[in-house]
């Protein structure tokens, strides 16, 4: 599929700032070649990218045709000025980079550019000149060479020439690269006129005979006739030598421009479309952010246009395009926090489609490209809605019921695990029947999971309140952990529920496990407790000492001690009566009162 000459552009500014040059370079050609009409930024960012391969001819060809195409860009004329300081030739650059502080007093880049080439042009005028200006500043310098027969060979390397042009505003460069490529050394030969016995770059073999006379002709100005020498074996052309600038002469460092008049055009429509998107006028919206991103890549407002289909129901449409917003945005190496953005997006679309997985999947590939809290609240919840969905999809009474039997089948067997895993799928497949827990909680009592029981007891219970069988297991368990006390309310609790719905059809297995609770509640904990430490620890009792704090009670005892019978009387009431009880098997009360 063919680009946009913006999307063009896009991948060039990316692969720029990686330091991609070549690709850069590659990429803006493509952009300048399917633009219906010209762009001075494309070759604005292309003459950049040339200068920093130091690709310095180029460059200027570029950052012309910029200024050519819009005169009143002052950055067209600093490109020029960077590529004039390139190829040595501060003159010109100082004269663009004037000019574009005249357009642009406040052009930072100009103003350094400006400064460079004062530096350079003082540095310049502290190194010994040797005559070298003088030599080269002849305007048919190049030409005179290219006619000459000893240097006319060599002189069809355009990185040749190149070079000399730039020794012709900094003479001083040549020495760095005199020893470097023999071909300076032939043509400094030739421009003054002495035999150095040095062999001609141009050919091989020795220098031919006439050589002193085309020296003498080339200084008088005379042209030579010779006769046509037979062909000689070409000799191998020196490898040719990168020209390198002086450290001093290096331009300012470049980067890469965006189209600000599309970018202001493509910023306007999509305020306009936030606006109607605020009015509930999504089809202009959309429409209005359509016409941004035509102006400007961008992917918010891609995002953008995915909110006002999301808005419509359509959400099919808006993960399209977010899709193709963290497609492009890869392209283009967005930002990787509006990427997320999309992502976070597309699992919203999927939220209202139904498809809590899809959601939880891109949720996850949101706070991988940028962790927020609002995200990972989002994952948390659609992740227990998931869940709970799954639940609601697993219930079937009818594969309950098998369950059930099974379980029991294992209970009467006595295959514990396998009965709580039979009775755990009865629950997943009928989690509002009380049975399961209640007949998991006797499982699990058998392998002496009693902390667990006494939790699926609780679970019966919440499910069905007047479920006896779950009281009577749930003490059971707590008076397996010694929680006498919390075993005590449980049966009461039971106690009550029995006489209001069974007509007390348990009460018989009610009294006994009470009896047993309250008989071992104050019992020595181990052989080694004495009388003395049980008594500290049934002080130490909690229900112990609310009773021992309740004034009513302490009245009748203190009657009792002077009328026995009295107590009697009160011990009718059967509030009265379960606390005495409870100070008699504390030991607090040793009377035989009952």
């Amino acid at each position: 599929m063919s680009l946009s000459a913006d999307e063009y552009k896009q991948q060039g500014n990316a692969a720029f700032a990686a330091k991609n040059y070549q690709e850069a370079i590659d990429l803006f050609t493509k952009a300048i070649e399917v633009s219906e009409t010209p762009n001075h930024v494309f070759y604005s960012n292309r003459s950049a990218s040339y200068a920093s391969l130091k690709k310095f001819n180029e460059a200027l060809k570029d950052a012309e045709e910029c200024v050519k195409i819009n005169p009143t860009w002052p950055k067209g004329y600093t490109r020029i000025g960077a590529a004039h300081i390139g190829l040595g030739d501060l003159d010109d650059a100082e004269s663009n980079y004037k000019k574009a502080l005249e357009m642009d007093p406040n052009n930072k880049i100009a103003q350094e550019g400006l400064d460079q080439v004062k530096r350079v042009q003082e540095s310049r005028q502290q190194q010994p000149d040797l005559g070298l200006t003088e030599m080269f500043s002849d305007p048919n310098l190049i030409e005179n060479l290219k006619k000459n027969p000893k240097t006319a060979e060599i002189m069809k390397d355009p990185e040749l020439v190149a070079k000399l042009i730039q020794f012709r505003t900094n003479p001083q460069a040549l020495a760095a690269d005199l020893m470097k490529d023999p071909r300076l050394m032939t043509i400094m030969a030739t421009l003054m006129g002495i035999d150095l016995n040095m062999p001609d770059l141009s050919a091989s073999g020795s220098m031919p005979k006439e050589a002193t006379a085309e020296a003498k002709a080339e200084q008088e100005g005379t042209p030579v006739q010779t006769e046509k020498p037979s062909t000689p074996t070409p000799a191998p052309e020196p490898k040719k030598q990168e020209t390198e600038m002086p450290q001093e002469q290096e331009p300012e460092p470049m980067e890469v421009d965006e189209d600000e008049s599309n970018k202001a055009a493509a910023d306007e429509a999509k305020a306009e479309g936030n606006k109607a998107y605020k009015a509930h006028k999504f089809d202009d919206a959309i429409s209005l952010y359509n016409k941004a991103w035509e102006l400007h890549n961008d992917i918010t407002y891609l995002n953008n246009r995915s909110a006002a289909e999301f808005e419509k129901g359509d959400y099919e449409t808006a993960i399209a395009t977010l899709n193709d917003a963290v497609e492009k945005g890869r392209e283009m190496r967005a930002d990787y926090k509006i990427i997320a953005k999309s992502f976070a997006r597309i699992g919203n679309s999927y939220i209202k489609l139904g498809d809590l997985k899809k959601a939880i999947d891109y949720y996850q590939k949101s706070l991988t490209e940028h962790r927020t809290a609002d995200i990972l609240t989002k994952l948390r919840n659609t992740e227990k809605e998931l869940k709970k969905k799954e639940a609601q999809d697993y219930i079937n009474p009818e594969k309950a019921e098998e369950a059930r039997l099974e379980g029991k089948e294992y209970f009467t067997k006595g295959d514990w695990p396998n009965a709580v895993k039979a009775y755990t799928e009865m629950i997943a497949r009928a989690p509002e029947d009380a049975r399961g827990y209640s007949n998991r909680a006797a499982a699990l009592a058998k392998l002496m999971s009693f902390p667990d029981a006494i939790s699926d007891c609780n679970k019966a219970i919440e499910k069905d309140p007047n479920f006896i069988r779950a009281y009577i297991r749930k003490a059971t368990a707590q008076i397996a952990v010694k929680e006498y006390a919390y075993a005590l309310e449980t049966l009461d609790l039971a106690r009550t529920k029995d006489s209001e719905i069974n007509n007390g059809a348990s009460a018989k297995e009610i009294d006994q496990l009470y009896m047993k609770a309250a008989s071992q509640r104050f019992q020595p904990a181990s052989q080694n407790e004495t009388p003395e430490q049980v008594y500290e620890r049934a002080m130490k009792d909690p229900e112990v000492a609310k009773i021992l704090a309740d004034p009513v009670l302490q009245s009748i005892l203190q009657q009792a001690q002077n009328d026995p019978a009295a107590l009697q009387e009160h011990m009718k009431n059967p509030e009265i009566y379960k606390k005495i009880q409870t100070l008699v098997a504390a030991g607090i009360i040793k009377t035989g009162y009952k």
